[in-house]
């Protein structure tokens, strides 16, 4: 049992993200909500794009890893920009962070005119396939 994913004929073959994803019956299915640039108090980490990137990405490992995955097992990626933030910095901090093993990842961006956190520049929400241990593929 794998979790394939697809750069289709006829689409931009790009080495930072797929196209399509197919998850086989019988994985579990993570989704974890936004996570901004903000510590475990609720406090944004920095004024810097770059840190709350990093931050916001950590805080999407931590809730992974309390439902028994990690950020390995990520299928799609979803990221929200601030329009004033610095896209580069922000993508920099993190892109290395969103490709796991194999083909990369479904990730889909966004540049908004604010998020719901004050201060925050970033959100990212992410879903995670784990297979069975039982019926992972060597």
């Amino acid at each position: 049992m794998d979790i394939t994913r697809l750069q289709p004929a006829g689409l931009v073959v790009s080495p930072a993200f797929s196209h399509v994803a197919i998850v086989p019956p019988g994985v579990t299915t993570i989704y974890v909500g936004g996570q901004n640039g903000i510590d475990a108090a609720g406090t944004i980490v920095s004024a810097d794009i770059a840190e709350q990137s990093r931050q916001a990405v950590d805080n999407v490992a931590t809730a992974l890893n309390a439902a028994g995955a990690s950020l390995s097992d990520v299928v799609q990626w979803t990221v929200w920009i601030d329009a004033a933030a610095d896209l580069g910095d922000a993508y920099g901090a993190i892109a290395p962070r969103l490709a796991g093993p194999g083909a990369p990842p479904l990730v889909t961006a966004a540049r908004v005119a604010g998020l719901g956190v004050p201060g925050a520049l970033i959100e990212v929400s992410a879903v995670a396939a784990v297979i069975p241990a039982s019926d992972r593929v060597p």
